[in-house]
């Protein structure tokens, strides 16, 4: 089960507000580095998504030391990195939630279930499923079930 997973963007606040807003959740700072948020999903497994400004690197610490953080001004702000996440929302509230920020937003089939490409910012995707989207991912999901 994964708990959180962060995301870079340019305007932190805002990308955090957008996404309590797809999973009904609450915005809160994040306190390793500057201008950072953490959305809380505010379900049972303690889900999250934390938000660091683009260009943030997280780096290994020194023996016990915990990891730190660099900015790097080269950042193109693309990332492979991504993330399946399950909304309670209708794919109607996503796709208008999208056209109000001007991001793209596009419903694109996976093998056996769809998901929608939710670009945050137009550079940072998640794929965002519905509950009859999270339905058939699951469905798929589960043949790999041990």
């Amino acid at each position: 089960m994964i708990h959180h997973y962060s995301i870079p963007v340019n305007d932190t606040i805002r990308v955090s507000e957008v996404l309590a807003r797809l999973v009904n959740g609450t915005v809160t700072c994040f306190g390793p580095y500057k201008d950072s948020y953490i959305v809380w999903f505010g379900d049972e497994q303690g889900t999250a998504i934390e938000v660091y400004p683009a260009g943030t690197e997280m780096v290994p610490g020194t023996e016990n030391q915990p990891s730190g953080f660099v900015h790097n001004p080269g950042y193109t702000g693309y990332t492979a990195t991504h993330a399946a996440v399950s909304v309670p929302c209708t794919r109607d509230e996503i796709f208008s939630l999208a056209r109000e920020q001007g991001w793209r937003a596009v419903e694109l089939p996976r093998g056996g279930f769809d998901v929608i490409e939710f670009w945050i910012e137009n550079r940072v995707m998640i794929e965002l499923l519905t509950p009859d989207m999270a339905g058939d991912y699951l469905t798929v999901a589960c043949k790999y079930r041990k």
